[in-house]
């Protein structure tokens, strides 16, 4: 429906918080909220505020080494409120089997974690319409 972002990082070892380089969850959300403020400065022109997820699921484990390609779009704009859709996918792994710097581009993503979301611009900060 409405604007779409994406962006791409790498899961460095100072993202694991968990033995066997397991990076937390909240990793992703936090990667959800930037994509959210992307995409309100395209449609608003303000980064606004994210009010609440309504939805948060995850669905497969992301380690240090592994990039993650997180997207969001706006799926419905109200008076001051935009839900949203956001989905992290893994498309690089490590192969540490192979050597220290040896990676894979998967053929397929792995969808790690999916949620929705509402966020909020104040009318007075809209200044695209």
């Amino acid at each position: 429906m409405g604007a779409k972002s994406l962006i791409r990082v790498r899961m460095g070892g100072e993202d694991a918080h968990y033995g066997g380089g397991l990076v937390d969850g909240a990793h992703m959300l936090k990667l959800f909220g930037d994509v959210a403020t992307e995409l309100l400065i395209i449609n608003d022109g303000d980064e606004g505020l994210f009010k609440a997820y309504d939805n948060v699921e995850f669905i497969a484990p992301v380690f240090a080494g592994d990039y993650i390609e997180a997207t969001g779009e706006i799926t419905h704009v109200g008076n001051t409120s935009r839900k949203m859709v956001f989905e992290a996918r893994k498309v690089i792994v490590p192969r540490p089997d192979v050597s220290d710097s040896a990676a894979d581009v998967l053929e397929e993503p792995i969808v790690v974690c999916r949620a929705s979301g509402t966020c909020v611009v104040p009318a007075k900060c809209q200044r695209k319409k």
